[in-house]
């Protein structure tokens, strides 16, 4: 990718107006920049013609692709898309799988303040995780295209089984351990991402394996990954496969992050590179990590602090500039990291706002 500055400024069409606020995701796919925001239900494609402002901009409407379980009911408003990536020809996404909790609105009563605390609301549209194919020749999305590395089978797009209240990764960890749950991760289903809940957000793929962040629950200063792998279904659709112990669909690794939970992660090589900041409705401290060999690594992983690599720390403010995305850009390497509600300096115009690029050191370990 052609980048000439160390602030790109990402600039959008105005047609939605919770994009330079709410991005949430970003992935470099060639010369051009997928970005997703947590407000929509749609993808963003950007590219620039000088390296420093990438203006020109189409909007990509999931539900021309795959199925939205909350299409035309109330609560058809968001994906809350956590996470995004590129991989055999494919675009990744994931939402948060996560309940929320009702914000308080200031200037009302204490009454009704208090009430709406108590209330949790599900929405369908965040436990999606699909992939779309993306004709890389002029970076279009589409809902089958032929395999370019065997013209004679198709790439078509898929999703996880799922409706308004869970899919097939929240049932399998709902129900793992002979129906009583999982010990980690199933007693925080029910408990909102805000508040150290089950919460997604993160998502690298390689090869057949994906693994998603979690920002929620930190277990006791433990962040988790969870690896999956899925397997094409008819109609356009994507089964777990097997490749925990016992049968179960799903590993987990769990990441001493100083008590930081997942914001973001991506392959680099071997290695897995973690965005972390704080779990829960917090400002703190955010840094970037790398977790050298993970890719080489079979079995579930427990890595203490010492088996991590720290690399930078991430600027955060209090109440703005929360960092939320992160990709990599080869060539020279450097990491790309957006931001969730851009303080007024990082916000060049209503429709635009800077993100940030970082020299990315060489592992300790090479």
């Amino acid at each position: 990718m052609r980048l000439n500055t160390t602030s790109p400024i990402l600039e959008f069409d105005g047609q939605q107006e919770e994009l330079p606020d709410s991005l949430s995701a970003v992935v470099v796919v060639g010369d051009f920049l997928w970005v997703a925001s947590d407000e929509v239900t749609s993808v963003e494609r950007l590219s620039s013609a000088d390296g420093i402002t990438f203006n020109t901009h189409k909007s990509f409407a999931l539900k021309d692709f795959i199925d939205l379980p909350a299409q035309d009911t109330d609560f058809d408003q968001e994906l809350d898309i956590e996470g995004l990536d590129h991989s055999d020809s494919y675009l990744w996404l994931v939402g948060s799988h996560s309940i929320k909790r009702k914000k308080v609105e200031k200037g009302g009563s204490t009454e009704k303040g208090i009430k709406r605390l108590a209330k949790t609301e599900i929405e369908g549209n965040r436990f999606i995780l699909a992939r779309i194919p993306l004709v890389e020749a002029d970076q279009q999305l589409a809902r089958s295209i032929p395999d370019p590395t065997n013209p004679a089978s198709m790439l078509k797009a898929g999703q996880l089984e799922g409706d308004l209240k869970s899919n097939a990764l929240v049932d399998a960890i709902r129900e793992a351990e002979n129906g009583e749950g999982d010990s980690h991760f199933a007693n925080f289903l029910t408990i909102p991402g805000k508040d150290n809940g089950f919460d997604i957000e993160g998502l690298a793929v390689s090869g057949d394996r994906i693994f998603l962040g979690l920002r929620g629950p930190v277990l006791r200063g433990w962040a988790g990954i969870l690896e999956i792998s899925v397997n094409a279904a008819d109609p356009f659709r994507l089964n777990l496969r097997d490749v925990g112990p016992e049968g179960r669909p799903y590993k987990k690794h769990f990441l001493d992050l100083s008590g930081l939970g997942v914001r973001d992660i991506c392959v680099d090589g071997e290695d897995l590179l973690i965005l972390a900041g704080p779990t829960m409705n917090l400002d703190g401290p955010v840094a970037v990590f790398r977790w050298p060999g993970a890719l080489g690594l079979s079995g579930e992983q427990l890595i203490f602090s010492d088996g991590l690599e720290r690399l930078f720390t991430v600027p955060n403010g209090i109440g703005f500039d929360h960092a939320e995305g992160m990709a990599l850009i080869n060539d020279p390497k450097r990491l790309l990291i957006v931001y969730d509600s851009p303080s007024e300096e990082r916000k060049t115009s209503k429709t635009a706002v800077k993100a940030d690029v970082f020299e990315l050191p060489k592992s300790t370990t090479l």
